[in-house]
């Protein structure tokens, strides 16, 4: 059996069809599977948020006092709308430079317009576009997309993605770095991050030569100007209107943060602590010169001796335990130097994209890593590794935050979807503890914040944790909401049916909290497969797999 809601919204693929028309010149019913009933979201107050604990087991007086969360109430202000949008697939541009199955691509976009998402967001992968050598890009199966989007009259963001994809969680692909890129590794290893033990990370250029001119006489941050000003020019009649915001990448997975976990080859496992990443010569230097500035020349020949293995825990070492060097003297310098060297690489590249964008229309941002595990312990190890100097003493999120603010960037945010009830005793997480500093760092920098779910989610209770974040009379709620990440899956029934009615909670702040059986607007709402195309034309009639 299957169902059909009507709509104005409608579409049909033909079956000699190579292009799709906009939605005002076609008509036709999406068949998808069976859906039902729908379901109530309830978002869950704030004042829920569990207490952080300090390690003897006790309320953290101060932490409650300083970040105890305000009541949240729904609001009837169309003003508090938090527009969705849905990442696209890893693979949406294929290795030989196309657009990936763009039939189907086209159908799942008219399936999400018909659900009332604002837009998506797709990865710009540097090692596709620039492949063919330095200041050769190539744009057209991106241009392309811009293309389709525009038809379907959705939304764009934009990640410059100047990061490898693959070993990371979630990465379904494979994008390494330029091929010339990667031949000036091969002949200078120490562009790359490297740990303690001289393993070398080729996911992104170490912010250690930021300034020196290690890639064919240009240095990686001129590098990613010129990729970032190709962009424009290519897209410039687009910027504004179809592109309405570019994240910057600064890091791996577009983040800035150093690669503290990388799950390739099994080097790290949740919920480890993951190691220094400062062991570059380029690194050694600066931090060789910053001991010896402040007359403490012994302190610059390395990263902490003491601070342990990717997979072990806080208590396991001397600089992360209770009452570790991390809170030392030298620990307050290092960490210091560490996470001060990321704030500079990601100013620097703002410092770019600022000037490259500012009169486009677009929106900058810029995506910060969701680390919340071992953050109830008190030296917060594994944000430390990532280089957020975030302990029981320290704010860490404020400084990128205020960083931000210069540069009119909005703070971008993932584990939104989190529970700490959810998370294991033994990894000491608090998403939701994180999720609230973030957001009081954010509104005391006055900036927006975007978020993101981390992992797959497709369950009510993953969305009506969202939706509560998002709420807020305080100015602290979400300014948008990126959905990770569109496939098959998503399209399937249950599935389907709370993505609906989580996107219209979240543009009716929240105050909708069930999709009526029967809509008198006339979405044209359904879930699965284009029953009749498909069996015509495969390819041609299934949203994405």
């Amino acid at each position: 059996m299957t169902l059909t809601l009507r709509s104005s919204i409608s579409f049909i693929i033909q079956k000699e069809t190579k292009f799709l028309k906009t939605f005002d010149d076609v008509s036709a019913t999406v068949t998808f599977a069976k859906i039902k009933p729908s379901f109530r979201l309830k978002a869950k107050s704030s004042m829920q948020v569990a207490h952080t604990l300090n390690s003897e087991g006790t309320i953290n007086e101060k932490w409650e006092k300083v970040h105890a969360p305000s009541i949240v109430h729904s609001n009837h202000d169309n003003s508090k709308r938090v527009p969705v949008f849905v990442m696209l697939p890893l693979d949406t541009v294929t290795m030989g430079g196309n657009l990936n199955k763009p039939r189907a691509m086209s159908a799942s976009l008219m399936a999400l317009k018909s659900a009332g998402v604002e837009g998506v967001m797709v990865d710009v992968w540097w090692g596709l576009v620039e492949k063919d050598g330095p200041l050769k890009y190539n744009w057209e199966a991106y241009a392309e997309l811009v293309q389709m989007v525009q038809m379907h009259g959705l939304k764009l963001q934009v990640v410059m993605s100047f990061h490898q994809c693959g070993g990371n969680v979630g990465d379904s692909c494979s994008v390494p770095l330029p091929p010339w890129v990667v031949e000036e590794i091969s002949k200078n290893p120490d562009i790359v991050y490297t740990d303690r033990s001289g393993r070398r990370n080729p996911e992104y250029i170490s912010l250690g030569c930021d300034s020196v001119p290690v890639l064919r006489g240009r240095t990686p941050i001129q590098v990613y100007a010129d990729y970032m000003r190709s962009f424009r020019d290519r897209f410039s009649d687009y910027l504004g209107s179809v592109i309405s915001e570019i994240q910057v990448g600064m890091g791996p997975c577009g983040e800035l943060r150093y690669p503290s976990y990388p799950e390739s080859n099994g080097t790290w496992r949740f919920p480890g602590i993951g190691e220094f990443q400062c062991y570059d010569k380029y690194m050694k230097a600066s931090l060789a010169a910053a001991a010896e500035a402040i007359g403490k020349k012994e302190w610059g020949g390395g990263g902490p001796h003491d601070s342990g293995q990717y997979n072990q825990f806080p208590e396991d070492t001397g600089f992360f335990k209770k009452d570790g060097t991390w809170n030392s003297e030298y620990g307050q310098f290092f960490m210091g130097w560490y996470s001060g060297k990321l704030l500079e690489h990601g100013e620097r590249i703002l410092v770019s994209a600022k000037e490259i964008f500012q009169s486009s229309g677009v929106k900058l941002s810029g995506k910060i890593a969701g680390i919340h595990w071992h953050y109830r312990s008190r030296s917060h190890a594994a944000e430390l590794t990532a280089g957020y100097y975030n302990t029981r003493h320290n704010d860490g999120y404020l400084p990128i935050a205020k960083m931000f603010a210069n540069h009119d960037v909005v703070f971008n945010f993932t584990c939104m979807e989190m529970k700490d009830r959810e998370q294991p005793d033994h990894a000491n997480c608090s998403p939701e503890g994180l999720v609230h500093q973030v957001k009081t760092a954010t509104r005391t920098a006055r900036i927006e914040l975007a978020g993101e779910n981390a992992l797959e989610r497709y369950d009510a209770g993953g969305y009506a944790q969202v939706l509560s974040t998002s709420m807020s009379d305080s100015g602290s709620g979400l300014a948008v909401f990126t959905y990770l990440r569109m496939n098959k899956k998503l399209f399937e029934g249950d599935n389907w049916r709370h993505l609906v009615d989580f996107v219209r909670n979240m543009s009716e702040g929240g105050r909708r909290q069930r999709l009526p059986d029967s809509d008198s607007r006339g979405s044209d709402i359904y879930v699965g497969h284009i029953k009749k195309t498909k069996e015509q034309k495969q390819e041609a009639g299934t949203v994405l797999v």
